[in-house]
């Protein structure tokens, strides 16, 4: 299904995973969770792990993740150590339950157009998930980032002017308003496509905490700078990132569709 498609459906992710009792109030709002396979940044261990089973139980899609390495990680063979990367990934994937052709995202932390090493890093990334038996997302910035002398660039747009025709699936982050719409969960999803990436079919439009130097006009974020989306989330001080998507599960990561 195309970013263009009628339907859009909001999501959540987080870092940490938010509990087995909040799963029911959050399922209200949203039709799938992000899922992490390795630790998620910052963090020295993954909480996810174990929990598939529960969230698809619980009625969730998925948006499988796994955090790739900075520019500062990436030495003299950057394409092995995607491939690497990317055998871990998919091994984890199998170990949680994922079937295969689910749609493994790569956490692509840093914008502005890629380096020869970063660009080496994710193509033998991709190229090894799919070897693997499944799909290849990569999560990335959908902002505009300027350049020296003027140019911008969008660092998806940037990707798939590189990729050599590959498979990719894109879920891009733009949390500035606009086009988010802030941090609201309360009507219409909107089409992922109008985060200024046409070919998106994931939209991170809300971080949490609000990330100032880019959401400050922003509306719906808490005094304390989180975004809960939601009132079930609120009540749970859950904060969260907001997605939307043109899939109730962007990852086909849920058993019963295969």
């Amino acid at each position: 299904m195309g970013a263009d498609a009628r339907h859009a459906y909001f999501g959540f992710d987080r870092n940490d995973y938010p509990g087995d009792e909040s799963l029911k109030e959050l399922h209200k709002t949203f039709a799938y969770a992000g899922y992490w396979l390795n630790n998620p940044p910052g963090a020295s261990a993954n909480t996810w792990t174990g929990k598939r089973h529960r969230i698809e139980t619980a009625g969730f899609g998925f948006l499988v993740l796994f955090e790739g390495r900075l520019y500062r990680e990436l030495k003299s063979d950057a394409s092995e150590l995607g491939k690497s990367d990317a055998k871990a990934a998919t091994a984890a994937a199998r170990h949680e339950g994922f079937p295969a052709r689910t749609v493994i995202f790569l956490d692509q932390e840093e914008g502005g157009r890629l380096l020869p090493e970063q660009k080496a890093y994710v193509f033998g990334w991709i190229d090894e998930v799919s070897r693997q038996g499944f799909r290849a997302g990569v999560y990335c910035s959908g902002i505009a980032f300027r350049e020296r002398g003027g140019a911008s660039i969008i660092t998806a747009d940037d990707i798939r002017q590189n990729a050599g025709g590959r498979d990719i699936t894109y879920w891009v982050t733009n949390d500035a308003c606009p086009p988010s719409p802030g941090c609201s969960a309360r009507s219409k999803p909107p089409s992922p496509g109008a985060s200024g990436v046409e070919f998106a079919e994931v939209w991170q439009f809300a971080q949490s905490p609000r990330r100032n130097r880019v959401a400050r006009r922003c509306g719906g974020y808490d005094k304390n700078q989180s975004c809960y989306g939601s009132e079930a989330a609120a009540n749970q001080n859950l904060y969260l990132d907001l997605n939307t998507s043109t899939s109730a599960d962007p990852s086909h990561g849920r058993s019963h569709l295969r």
